[in-house]
């Protein structure tokens, strides 16, 4: 039986590349278990995204070693300046060495950082891909905050004819579409700004205070997606009465894992909703994504179960159902 040392504090900065990759592997080992119809996680990726941290953000790394080998692993992640009550955590385990402890080990360890940090509700989520995750969160007394909808929309699938309604606009409409890969600088700060309307979806229990998005945060958002060969594609809507943005919506592809697009955030400001933004935004992604993205076959999206609005339009568009995503709410053991 290997012999498993207790999780030690990992610092990717300080660690070996051959630690990083020891890392990189274990995630994607986890992943490719989970997931195993999708492209796999690269090993040597997921070892560079250990030395990403966006700015104002700290992560804290323990990992579970037999040798060389890294058999768990568990992520504290925060904010160094908001929400400091709160933190999310992703905690793994290979599945050929579960059931030894290593799991609440690595819990334990967690919770005793987050109890140094002052953090006392940890969030971190939970997918029936993995279906040990639930009963192992249930174990530990946390509680289900957000119920989400995975969903995955098969590209060439959707009408041409749906496309062209839904970018369909009035005579003499004051709206206009953006796309960039890179947000230009007289656009930032009004991105930036855009970006806050997602405090406005639904967040179920959540009693975190609404997050400030940067244009320190979008530049560095940019620069990780650039640094891992990732390209970042997003759809702005701009009011030309008054220049403010007012909605958009983003999606992320790799050349390397070509069939997948993960669909982020889509949103249009309260005031500008009922004008058919959200079906455009959308329908003109699918379009660029068709055009910029070769070999791209799937866009896999996750929607709160309570945001009717947005799976509305998702399931008009053709996304079907895929997975459950179960956001959780964790006080660490403590009252």
């Amino acid at each position: 039986m290997t012999t498993i040392a207790p999780p030690v504090r990992f610092d990717p900065a300080a660690a070996s590349a051959a630690q990083r990759l020891a890392v990189g592997q274990l995630l994607a080992d986890c992943y490719a278990v989970a997931y195993p119809e999708d492209p796999p996680l690269l090993p040597e990726r997921e070892a560079d995204l250990l030395l990403q941290v966006t700015p104002d953000e700290a992560n804290d790394l323990f990992v579970s070693w037999a040798g060389a080998r890294a058999l768990g692993y568990t992520a504290l992640n925060y904010s160094q300046t908001q929400n400091l009550h709160t933190a999310r955590a992703q905690l793994l385990v290979r599945p050929d060495e579960r059931r030894r402890g290593m799991g609440r080990a690595l819990a334990a360890a967690l919770t005793e950082r987050a109890g140094e940090l002052g953090r006392t509700t940890i969030v971190f989520f939970t997918t029936n891909f993995a279906p040990a995750g639930e009963p192992f969160a249930r174990s530990l007394g946390a509680q289900v905050r957000l119920d989400n909808r995975t969903s995955r929309l098969e590209l060439a699938a959707v009408p041409s004819d749906l496309l062209r309604d839904w970018q369909r606009r009035p005579e003499g409409d004051p709206y206009r579409l953006h796309l960039w890969d890179t947000v230009p600088d007289d656009y930032l700060a009004r991105t930036a700004d855009l970006m806050m309307v997602m405090n406005t979806a639904p967040r179920g229990s959540d009693q975190e205070d609404d997050w400030v998005v940067t244009p320190e945060l979008v530049r560095a958002q940019e620069a990780e997606s650039a640094a891992l060969g990732e390209r970042r594609l997003l759809l702005a809507a701009e009011d030309t009465r008054t220049g403010e943005l007012v909605g958009y919506t983003e999606t992320f592809w790799s050349p390397e894992r070509a069939a997948l697009v993960y669909q982020g955030a889509t949103a249009v400001r309260p005031a500008a909703r009922g004008q058919r933004l959200g079906k455009w935004l959308k329908a003109a992604m699918v379009e660029q994504l068709r055009r910029e993205c070769p070999g791209a076959v799937w866009v896999r999206t996750n929607n709160a179960e309570e945001n009717a609005a947005m799976l509305a339009i998702n399931v008009q568009l053709g996304f079907q159902p895929w997975a459950q995503t179960l956001e959780w709410e964790w006080s660490g053991g403590r009252a």
